[in-house]
């Protein structure tokens, strides 16, 4: 089978794509045969050494998958041969084919796609898990997304107008901000600009944001700190601007905010049921059509370094997907 190898740490253009044995599924794992993988940024950072996760070499990143069930190790009942199932995993998913701990897959319903199944497990897990589980976003409050163009922050625009919110946008550029609106975004600022905290206090009546979900870090977040509302949440998802802000926690004080950690990945650990139905939630919603992922674009596995480029230099808008079915363009 072919499978995205990560063979020393470097940028992506120094993956490989290798011809390596499909793996058998141990005790308690199910081997899937994976149709789509999304590309996610933590993948960018693990290919270069920098994420808290440093897997033995060679090995696949690649952190959510969806596919069929192929084969059942020693001990798994299920699901049965063919059963499609997506799943949050540690990594391997660049691949045709990988086992997975068989408590991490989720059923895929019927009338969900596998692009769109495997676009929802990482981006909009981490989100709903964020806007409702820590957040405690409720209907009529408003919502600050930053980078809100990226995949996490469209997720978030989506989820966030699904639970009720008014939306604020936050993105560098007049297309991003556009694709944004297309999503659903209520209100927009471009976080680059001189002022937009200015517009952002117009867009809130001066009362600023409830909630702010931030997975930007860098220099946009204490000026976002300092909009919050009164009695705001402020989430923090992620760094994707490479610097972990120092807040001065009198910030904190001052709007009797509260700002609030997302570890989606240490939550998927410790409560696996909460997730899984979490996720279920999830399909449910793209099975109803209420929810259509923000799916940018689909490369095969050949490509995978240059959809990993897009991520790191902040060219994607929307989710990006490996497939093994052949072709390349837009998503299914």
């Amino acid at each position: 089978m072919k499978s995205v190898l990560c063979r020393e740490f470097g940028p992506p253009s120094s993956l490989v794509v290798s011809e390596v044995d499909e793996p058998v599924p141990g005790a308690g794992e199910v081997l899937v045969h994976v149709e789509a993988c999304g590309v996610n940024f933590p993948d960018t950072l693990m290919i270069q050494g920098k994420y808290q996760q440093k897997p033995a070499m060679p090995f696949a990143p690649g952190g959510e998958v969806c596919g069929t069930v192929a084969a059942l190790g020693e001990g798994v009942p299920g699901p049965a041969i063919g059963t499609r199932v997506a799943a949050l995993i540690p990594y391997g998913g660049f691949a045709e084919a990988v086992a997975v701990e068989a408590g991490r897959l989720v059923p895929v319903p019927e009338g969900v796609a596998p692009d769109a199944a495997a676009a929802v497990c990482a981006a909009y897990g981490t989100v709903l898990h964020a806007l409702e589980d820590r957040g405690s976003l409720k209907p009529g409050e408003t919502l600050l997304v930053l980078g809100a163009a990226g995949g996490v922050g469209m997720a978030a625009i989506q989820i966030g107008k699904l639970l009720g919110a008014r939306v604020i946008a936050a993105a560098s550029s007049a297309e991003k901000l556009e694709a944004c609106r297309a999503a659903g975004a209520d209100g927009l600022v471009d976080y680059t600009r001189d002022g937009w905290r200015d517009q952002l206090r117009e867009l809130t009546g001066a009362r600023g944001p409830d909630v702010v979900f931030d997975p930007v870090g860098g220099p946009y977040a204490e000026p976002a700190l300092r909009s919050i509302g009164w009695r705001g949440r402020y989430l923090v998802v992620g760094f994707a601007a490479g610097e972990i802000p120092r807040i001065a926690l009198n910030l904190a004080l001052l709007k009797n905010c509260a700002i609030i950690g997302v570890f989606y990945g240490e939550f998927v650990r410790r409560e696996p049921e909460n997730n899984r139905a979490m996720l279920a939630r999830l399909f449910q919603w793209v099975a109803e059509g209420r929810l259509v992922p923000a799916l940018s674009h689909r490369f095969p596995l050949e490509r995978a370094g240059e959809a990993l480029e897009l991520l790191i230099n902040r060219r994607a808008v929307g989710k990006l997907l490996l497939v093994t079915h052949a072709g390349d363009g837009p998503p299914r």
